[in-house]
């Protein structure tokens, strides 16, 4: 009783948060520039739209295959060791792209960038999750994914700012992160995390609770899982393909696209604390559920809005609802996880999406050049309607 309420007396944010904070913002920096420079890689690479497809579906096919490792891994080893490695392999991938000269050296790249998250996910959300009372996992949760949608934003804003105000080509963008990068691999390996939280042989849950999983094969996690896996496909389908919209048909220039993502994920440094508060408040699910009916609706609006700033405005909302799910949906993951299991819970629940990855950005080039670029988005925002559906059935409150 004593170290349960030791447990509910701990800080919401401390050092070792902060770390993961710092560390899950730099980790999708370069990682997700990729979507952002799709038309400059099309024209420099000459691509076509089904070569793009091929390029957005190789790295979550990696991630697919190592994503069960990367929960074996986050549950035995210490979660400081394992990110330090994953933030590792970004920087790397960051040279990479920074010197690639071939589609195919791109790839390479890409595919590390995309297993840094692969293995960098597991040991973080689990640490964040043991390092928070049950009652206020959401709320923990919230503020590790600020770090990790203000990595999405700064991305496509480093796009923005180095390409449109100091003429840096889209390798020497990437050559630019390698630095900051390493740097916050330094810092968290500097700073002191709290060894309760490292494995997972300590939990904050009573193993003596009936309502602890004790396995992830439950027909809640697994109907759970799906649901992600069906919103996933969705996003994955139209992921590719936005900003070649955009570019194309809309004739918005790289840097507005940048701009509109970079904002997206500033949107997250709010949205994604208030998000898990809200999740506290009125419980997971029936937050998540209203979070993504309120997206989509978004989403899909922007879609009959003219002009630059209508559309951007209808997308920015679509995300910023979309980011206050993120909270619940992971405090709902180490609800549903075995204690000793939480990393692999965290890596199962990635898995959906790698491997929907691999399928929905060909279904989307097929559309694309069958039908042209705008019925991918209408298709995509049904996928993603049916995936609350799935989720409201597997998801008990």
């Amino acid at each position: 009783m004593d170290e349960k309420k030791t447990d509910d007396k701990r800080p919401l944010f401390n050092m070792g948060i902060m770390a993961m904070v710092v560390t899950h913002a730099l980790v999708h920096a370069a990682g997700n520039m990729q979507s952002t420079l799709y038309p400059d890689l099309k024209r420099d690479f000459m691509l076509n739209n089904f070569q793009i497809g091929v390029i957005s579906a190789v790295p979550p096919l990696s991630q697919a295959i190592f994503s069960i490792p990367a929960g074996w891994i986050s549950d035995r080893f210490g979660s400081k060791k394992i990110i330090a490695a994953s933030v590792g392999m970004a920087a790397l991938g960051a040279f990479i792209a920074g010197f690639s000269y071939s589609p195919w050296m791109y790839v390479v790249s890409a595919v590390l960038m995309t297993l840094t998250s692969t293995f960098y996910h597991p040991p973080a959300h689990s640490y964040s999750a043991r390092s928070a009372a049950p009652k206020d996992r959401s709320k923990a949760m919230g503020y590790l994914n600020a770090g990790g949608t203000f990595g999405v934003a700064i991305g496509p804003l480093s796009i923005s700012i180095l390409m449109g105000a100091l003429a840096f080509t889209w390798r020497q963008v990437y050559q630019f992160w390698v630095l900051p990068i390493v740097a916050g691999i330094v810092f968290l390996l500097l700073v002191k995390t709290d060894p309760r939280a490292e494995r997972n042989g300590e939990s904050n849950a009573d193993d003596s609770d009936e309502d602890v999983p004790t396995s992830l094969l439950s027909r809640d996690f697994l109907l759970y899982i799906a649901s992600r896996g069906v919103r996933m496909f969705g996003a994955s389908m139209f992921a590719p393909f936005l900003s070649l919209y955009l570019s194309e048909v809309r004739g918005w220039s790289v840097i507005d696209i940048a701009l509109m993502l970079g904002i997206s994920g500033v949107l997250g440094l709010v949205a994604s604390p208030i998000g898990g508060y809200m999740a506290t408040r009125f419980g997971e699910k029936r937050w998540v559920i209203i979070s993504f009916i309120i997206a989509n609706t978004f989403f899909l609006a922007a879609f009959y809005m003219p002009g630059v700033y209508p559309f951007m405005a209808m997308y920015l909302f679509y995300r910023l609802f979309g980011i206050m799910a993120m909270p619940g949906q992971a405090a709902i993951t180490a609800r549903l996880s075995p204690p000793k299991q939480i990393g692999m819970g965290y890596a199962l629940t990635f898995m959906p999406s790698s491997i929907t990855g691999i399928v929905a950005p060909i279904v989307g080039a097929w559309i694309a050049d069958s039908y042209g670029y705008l019925p991918i988005f209408f298709v995509a925002t049904g996928i993603m309607y049916l995936a609350i559906v799935v989720f409201s059935l597997a998801v008990k409150e």
